[in-house]
């Protein structure tokens, strides 16, 4: 059934079967969205998407592989079908490049000078160049949309201020050729649409959720999903004077 003309802002939320993925899906539906829940399998997808309805909100699963140009295609090619826009997208999937059950802050796979670059290859894949397949597929419905909002989700291990600085908090984190670089190059990117984009009022940002609780980091986080997914949800809904090629944590603007 088409839903053209819904009075509803459309979001679609990449990575949104779990984690700080789905808790910005929940939030945006809370706020009366419909929802887009984007996960690379169908039944956890549907499954997030069900919970959600559960809890009163309109979501929808989106099959998206944001490694895979012809998945991305036919789920942009859904979305004008259905809905015929998009307001929102928070490109949020993510692969941090570590084996199953290890953290990040643990890694030592990802040292410079022994890198596996496969591994770099497949990280950029998925945090660099997916973000780039989703986002040009999603701009012909983005700029259908009165309040187009475009929000990257990336790391306060992008700053490269913070993680230069040999007294700053990342010290002791093991140097990361992949993870770390990707997130930086997200950043870069992020501002490059900004400036193309800032004349059509497409506002594209930046954001850094915080150390959270996740299966990416083996649960060692320390805020809740729902915490993390706030700044995501305050970029995604801000007014036409907000910000554009900003990166923001909860608590303010980030270094570079």
């Amino acid at each position: 059934m088409s839903e053209h003309g819904t009075d509803r802002k459309v979001a679609l939320v990449t990575g949104a079967n779990k984690g700080i993925g789905r808790a910005a899906a929940g939030r945006l539906a809370e706020l009366g969205m419909t929802v887009l829940v984007g996960a690379r399998d169908p039944r956890r997808g549907e499954e997030a998407a069900a919970a959600l309805r559960a809890g009163g909100g309109d979501a929808h699963a989106l099959t998206l592989d944001v490694t895979d140009r012809a998945v991305v295609q036919r789920a942009a090619e859904r979305i004008d079908e259905r809905f015929g826009r998009l307001d929102v997208l928070i490109n949020n999937a993510a692969i941090t490049g570590t084996p199953p059950g290890v953290s990040p802050m643990d890694a030592t796979d990802q040292v410079p000078s022994t890198v596996d670059l496969d591994m770099v290859r497949a990280v950029f894949e998925t945090n660099v160049f997916g973000v780039i397949a989703v986002t040009n597929a999603m701009l012909p419905l983005l700029r259908r949309s009165a309040a187009p909002r475009v929000v990257n989700v990336g790391s306060h291990a992008a700053s490269l201020a913070l993680t230069a600085d040999p007294e700053g908090p990342f010290v002791a984190l093991p140097p990361s050729a992949a993870y770390s670089p990707s997130k930086s190059a997200l950043s870069a990117l992020t501002v490059q649409y900004a400036n193309e984009l800032r004349k059509d009022g497409v506002l594209v940002n930046a954001v850094a959720p915080g150390f959270v609780d996740t299966d990416s980091n083996n649960h060692t986080g320390i805020l809740t999903p729902a915490e993390g997914a706030a700044v995501l949800v305050r970029l995604a809904t801000v007014g036409a004077d907000g910000p554009t090629g900003g990166f923001f944590g909860e608590d303010g603007p980030l270094p570079w």
